[in-house]
């Protein structure tokens, strides 16, 4: 097996390095990003910079945040991220020593197996600290969470791990929070609830992803089901980012190939539509480029062979770099269908925006096109086309092509698979219209335009 990193460096180490070096994303070169242990040439033997970089045409129109500069527009935003990021092959042999001073009794949130959590179990014991496990079996409900909450009380634990996908991350996530905050659930609920800001900081957490597609390690918010409304609603404050995101691409290694498309095209998905979303900014920027790069010459080389370690570290840092620039843009109209169609129909997260990917990018470019055809938007879809097929002269829907090749090369399976009928297509996009994720699409859809993107989706 070929090695993904000789000695332990963080992720941001390697991002920076792979930004000064990426003639596609020199303009975020001056992050100040602090990198350690590895020499330049180490680091970018390891972590390589895309093979697919692409450089714009002269001839390309200004980008979005140009545009913007240009009409004299005041650019502001915010970023924040987990406090540690540590990426590496065998860093997960460092959760005792970075757990310990955190707490002393851990409550550990993972998914339906057990024995996935036995290394780390194993590893915390050896620290001398006590767990206690709580199983997530499927996506979590509010319900849940307030028994996890419940059995953490009792069981005294002052610090939360969550080790699994995206379910048993934002299941642990939303633990940690509840713990500090008292109260009915629906008082600090997106959509569905008062939507109340939290008052205290979570208790201490720590994310270790074992897919590579939510990028929850490193988000502000947890999903959460709500089978009553029949809805997926945000549990989301700057208080609930994990203290410490433990991102170990090995653990990804035995993911089936259908887990590794979804999650994958999932990952994809959140580092394209932050950069097209109308709260894009420089810092999402760099890390959207980086992320389309890196699933764009990875994705499908995992899929046809999980045991390549090189693939599955770039679809780690995809993953990594769409839950960071999510945190810190919007998302668009995928996501924005994905919480009424995961809390009303039995299908995964990664499959909805698998699925509905290439149907929005298409339904927004012919929309941008029809109504808006001088929008800076365009030019962004433009720049994925770039990205994604490494063609400096592609034009938007070359991008959409590639995308709709990519998903039928990965045999992602249609909605009505999951019990999505046509009579169900009303309640869906009026629920989809009230999430928060289809504020940042790159325009306005009419109900027809949604419509008939769930209609292509069956």
């Amino acid at each position: 097996m070929c090695a993904i990193l000789s000695k332990r460096i963080d992720f941001l180490a390697a991002f920076a390095l792979s930004i000064s070096i990426s003639h596609c994303l020199m303009n975020a070169a001056k992050l100040a990003v602090s990198y350690r242990l590895q020499s330049v040439q180490k680091v970018a033997q390891i972590y390589p910079p895309p093979a697919l970089c692409y450089t714009p045409s002269p001839k390309s129109k200004p980008s979005l945040l140009e545009t913007q500069r240009h009409k004299g527009y005041v650019m502001k935003f915010e970023f924040a991220t987990a406090t540690r990021i540590i990426f590496g092959e065998g860093v997960l042999r460092e959760i005792g020593a970075l757990a310990a001073p955190l707490g002393r009794r851990a409550f550990v949130v993972g998914g339906s197996s057990r024995q996935r959590l036995t290394p780390l179990l194993t590893l915390l014991a050896a620290q001398g600290i006590e767990t206690v496990v709580f199983s997530v079996p499927g996506e979590p409900t509010i319900d849940l969470v307030l028994e996890g909450v419940q059995q953490a009380h009792a069981a005294n634990c002052d610090l939360v791990i969550g080790m699994g996908g995206g379910s048993a991350l934002d299941a642990g996530k939303a633990i940690a929070a509840l713990l500090t905050n008292p109260g009915d659930p629906l008082d600090y609920l997106e959509v569905i609830g008062r939507g109340q800001p939290l008052l205290t900081p979570s208790a201490p957490y720590i994310a270790i992803p074992t897919t590579a597609g939510t990028g929850a390690e490193v988000t502000r918010n947890a999903v959460l089901a709500a089978p009553t409304q029949q809805v997926k609603v945000s549990l989301r404050s700057p208080f609930m980012l994990p203290r410490i995101a433990l991102i170990d691409p090995v653990l990804t290694i035995d993911l089936p190939p259908a887990i590794t498309a979804s999650t994958g095209l999932d990952a994809l998905t959140q580092c394209l539509e932050p950069y097209v979303s109308n709260q894009a900014n420089p810092l999402t920027d760099a890390l959207c480029r980086e992320g389309m790069q890196r699933a764009a010459r990875s994705l499908r080389r995992t899929f046809e062979d999980g045991g390549d370690t090189t693939a599955r570290a770039d679809m780690a840092i995809a993953s990594l770099c769409g839950g960071l620039a999510l945190a810190n843009a919007k998302l668009g109209a995928v996501h924005g269908f994905a919480a009424p169609l995961g809390g009303m129909f039995p299908a995964p997260h990664g499959v909805i925006c698998a699925r509905l990917l290439p149907l929005v990018m298409a339904a927004n470019v012919r929309a941008l096109q029809e109504r808006s055809p001088t929008s800076p938007m365009l030019a962004r879809y433009a720049e994925v086309a770039q990205i994604l097929t490494g063609d400096a002269a592609a034009e938007a829907n070359a991008g959409v092509r590639w995308v709709q090749a990519l998903c039928a090369a990965l045999a992602i399976p249609p909605l009505a698979n999951f019990g999505v009928t046509e009579a169900d297509m009303s309640a869906v996009v009026a629920k989809a219209q009230k999430a928060s994720s289809m504020q940042g699409n790159s325009l306005v859809l009419t109900s027809e335009e949604l419509t008939q993107i769930l209609h292509q989706a069956l």
